[in-house]
């Protein structure tokens, strides 16, 4: 029987030659994350089993990165309750502050991911690895107990839609336009337990930071997961960032799709999704008068040092327009010290930004740029619902780094050509 890239990753990890979508199946875990906030509720279900060890201590990666360093009393108790079951079971892959980052961006980097892999996460990103041509996906708490103790996880096998993608990207058009376009094109719900499966000869032209991030936003879709197949770009950056071997599969020819899109990358534009869903998507350049109070550059989807750059080539020699908040947030401590040796850093000090610690921070609301009553905010993050980052009546934009930049800057909604004509 044909299958897809995702079901052939399913099919070898529960021992089965075949797999088919609705089909119940029980696998065999590479990967079991968790963070500060869905960790605890792990441990408390995982103490709960009367198991005194996890199945492997190199295949749990524990990650407190959404609201540290600590922001308050309450997120402190939640990392010491993390920080302790690490180092009581022995998890090697505990990262904290000083050597923590965003943990979509950390474990690619750290090679702790790869391709061929089977990942689960108990956090709806979680999906950013199938970059790599892993199957990731996003579970509950419970589930990540249940992991971490057994090595094991139930799925149901996804049906897949395929996005034919062909010829490159103009300007400076990025993954993250891709993406809105797509969520756009198709709804919140267009993917819905789907698995988005990238395809054709325009992939070539996507860098890896790309693809990470629109495999990080296929959740946004209401996808299962997000895949893309390997290439040259994607063993040259595991061979690059881990010394495991990866695992290559291929989506058969005749492999059955719900449906196809073909996607011509030089057709598209600046895009950004207006309040209060992704898929509330305009072109950039319809927008430019909606005026902006912060803008927030990063996350674990564009935390990355070549979103950085992006970002850091529009503030060269220029300011933040005086009363515009600007937050530039690395995704690791290696993201910080690249933009810090590549100039980066002072680029953005100059310009007026202030740059903080890796942390999911103002995405979810956290912290280090929460918007009050009426604000608005232009945002590099994944999710734009009523009070995702502040105030219930506070309003988000999600664009590109260049978008972001440029914005800031301006202090309204701007494209980057636009920034060089004023």
């Amino acid at each position: 029987m044909a299958m897809t890239m995702t079901q052939k990753i399913l099919a070898a990890h529960c021992g089965e030659k075949e797999v088919k979508a609705g089909q119940f199946i029980n696998c065999d875990l590479d990967m079991v994350l968790g963070n500060d906030i869905t960790t605890p509720v792990a441990i408390k279900e995982f103490e709960k089993m009367g198991i005194d060890k996890v199945f492997d201590t190199k295949k749990v990666s524990i990650v407190p990165d959404h609201f540290t360093p600590n922001k308050d009393i309450a997120a402190a108790e939640q990392c010491l309750c993390v920080r302790k079951f690490a180092h009581s079971l022995d998890i090697e892959n505990y990262f904290e502050v000083g050597e923590m980052g965003i943990e979509h961006v950390l474990l690619p980097e750290k090679g702790l991911v790869i391709a061929g892999d089977l990942i689960i996460g108990a956090d709806s990103h979680t999906c950013t690895y199938g970059a790599l041509g892993a199957f990731s996906t996003g579970i509950g708490s419970t589930d990540m107990a249940a992991g971490m103790a057994t090595g094991k996880a139930w799925f149901k096998v996804p049906s897949a839609i395929k996005f034919n993608l062909i010829g490159k990207f103009k300007k400076e058009v990025s993954g993250k336009d891709l993406i809105l376009h797509i969520i756009g094109m198709i709804g919140v719900d267009g993917a819905l337990y789907q698995s988005m499966e990238f395809a054709g000869e325009g992939i070539a032209t996507l860098t890896m930071d790309d693809r990470f991030t629109i495999a990080n936003m296929a959740i946004e879709a209401g996808a299962k997961n997000g895949i893309f197949p390997v290439d040259d770009k994607t063993l040259e950056y595991i061979k690059v960032h881990s010394d495991r071997t990866p695992v290559v599969y291929e989506a058969d020819s005749d492999a059955e799709y719900e449906k196809v899109y073909d996607i011509d990358l030089g057709t598209l534009d600046y895009t950004v999704a207006c309040p209060h869903l992704p898929d509330n998507t305009k072109l950039a350049s319809e927008l430019s008068d909606i005026v902006i109070d912060q803008s927030v550059i990063g996350s674990c989807t564009n935390g990355r040092i070549t979103d950085l750059e992006a970002a850091a080539k529009l503030f060269e020699g220029r300011k933040v327009k005086k009363g515009v908040r600007t937050i530039i947030f690395p995704g690791t401590q290696k993201v910080y010290l690249d933009a810090m040796e590549k100039g980066y850093l002072k680029t953005f000090v100059e310009a007026g930004c202030v740059v903080s610690a890796p942390t999911c921070g103002p995405c979810l609301g956290g912290h280090m740029g929460i918007l009050a009553a009426g604000e608005r905010a232009i945002s590099t993050t994944n999710r734009n619902f009523v009070g995702r980052m502040g105030h219930v009546d506070s309003e988000v934009y999600l664009a590109s780094p260049a978008v972001a930049a440029a914005s800031a800057i301006t202090g309204r909604i701007t494209t980057p050509e636009e920034l060089e004509q004023l």
